[in-house]
């Protein structure tokens, strides 16, 4: 899939929730395994608070993204480098104080169509779709700034072998409306 197919499907995921406002943007920034990725995030608040207790409760969001890898041992050749797009949605459970504005922790399990089978670092993936989970910390400040960091793992479930997988490390930086 080439990378303005990928632009038009993100744009029409976009458009068709429009009515819905969005609540949040975020840029983030990845590395691990020779590979590094920039991704832009979309997010939309579920508006629910499950488990509230003394001042906190798990909530979520819709994680709405776009990606640009770059590999740097493609087929696993040092140098050689591969870039890949992909786009994601992940629903994401974050455990949150009431008012949304201090330290949380979040995990989310998405789905992410790659435009490339990943291929670095002597690890080949044998599909463009990957499930793309993470588990991460953050800090959001008042004036609506949220910093985080965390794990990130690309695995296909197992749907077709090989599925070495890939971790990377991610800083993110976001900002809600």
């Amino acid at each position: 899939m080439n990378r303005k197919a990928l632009l038009a499907a993100l744009g029409l995921l976009l458009s068709t929730t429009s009515a819905y406002a969005l609540d949040s943007v975020s840029g983030e920034f990845a590395s691990g395994n020779r590979s590094q990725f920039v991704r832009a995030g979309a997010q939309w608040n579920w508006d629910k608070a499950w488990f509230q207790s003394n001042g906190t409760h798990l909530g979520g969001y819709w994680d709405v993204t776009l990606t640009q890898w770059r590999n740097n041992a493609y087929q696993g050749v040092s140098g050689a480098t591969q870039n890949i797009t992909d786009i994601g949605i992940t629903p994401v459970f974050r455990l949150q104080n009431d008012n949304k504005k201090g330290w949380y922790g979040e995990a989310g399990i998405g789905a992410h169509l790659f435009s490339h089978v990943y291929s670095n670092n002597n690890r080949q993936f044998s599909t463009a779709f990957q499930f793309g989970d993470h588990i991460g910390v953050g800090y959001v400040l008042n004036s609506g700034w949220d910093i985080g960091l965390k794990i990130q793992h690309f695995s296909n479930g197992a749907i077709k072998h090989p599925n070495p997988g890939a971790n990377l490390a991610v800083i993110k930086v976001g900002r809600s409306f």
